[in-house]
């Protein structure tokens, strides 16, 4: 028997046979989707990963005084983060930043929403790849002068504001206290580490002054 009686002999039992071929067809055709189709899910959801944590930084690093595996931790204070940020003593390490959080509610005439707040060293937009849609970004000047200055996220200005663009200069409150802003975060979205456009950013030490009296002077949540 050659090759080409052999393929005649199979047109014909497929013939014969028409509802089995395509039932088989149709097994192959759908279990060579399926795979391809779950190949192509695992593929984005891991460019997906990787692209976060590249958008956040592949060598950056989060120091917290809190864990599950400490008893007694001691809290982290601007002297660890100065500590850390000498050329002498950590060469290694490019920029630091410090960081204390909380939420309050800011508002706008009569509108209001509450809101995550992130109190900064100036070094923090560095570290988190930020960069503006309008405004400037605060500086050494505002940290040392505690001045009541505010960078919106996107979605806070736009709860607020009902716009996210022609906003500097404009006065907000933060917990009842007024604060000129001086930028406007562009819209980043959502991710597994939570909305960046649904917080707002002020100096340190204005947060440290104005809004979180808790704890000693010089504590902080975190260091990047």
């Amino acid at each position: 028997m050659n090759l080409l009686q052999s393929f005649f002999e199979a047109l014909e039992s497929l013939a014969a046979n028409k509802l089995r071929s395509a039932l088989t067809m149709l097994g192959i055709v759908i279990g060579v989707a399926a795979v391809v189709a779950m190949l192509a899910i695992g593929n984005g959801a891991q460019a997906s990963i990787v692209g976060e944590i590249e958008g956040i930084g592949t060598n950056l690093l989060f120091i917290s005084a809190s864990g599950y595996e400490i008893a007694n931790p001691k809290p982290l204070t601007l002297d660890d983060a100065e500590a850390i940020a000498d050329p002498l003593a950590v060469p290694s390490v490019a920029v630091v930043a410090a960081v204390i959080q909380g939420s309050a509610e800011i508002s706008y005439g009569k509108e209001s929403t509450n809101t995550s707040v992130i109190g900064a060293t100036p070094e923090y937009f560095a570290l988190q790849n930020l960069e503006l849609a309008e405004g400037e970004m605060f500086d050494e000047t505002d940290l040392a002068g505690r001045f009541t200055v505010v960078i919106l996220g996107a979605g806070a200005a736009e709860d607020i504001f009902g716009r996210s663009t022609g906003m500097v200069g404009e006065t907000v409150r933060i917990g009842g206290q007024p604060f000129r802003v001086i930028g406007v975060l562009p819209e980043q979205g959502g991710s597994q580490f939570g909305s960046a456009d649904d917080q707002v950013i002020i100096p340190l030490t204005t947060a440290r002054l104005r809004l979180f009296r808790w704890g000693a002077q010089d504590q902080v949540d975190m260091i990047y």
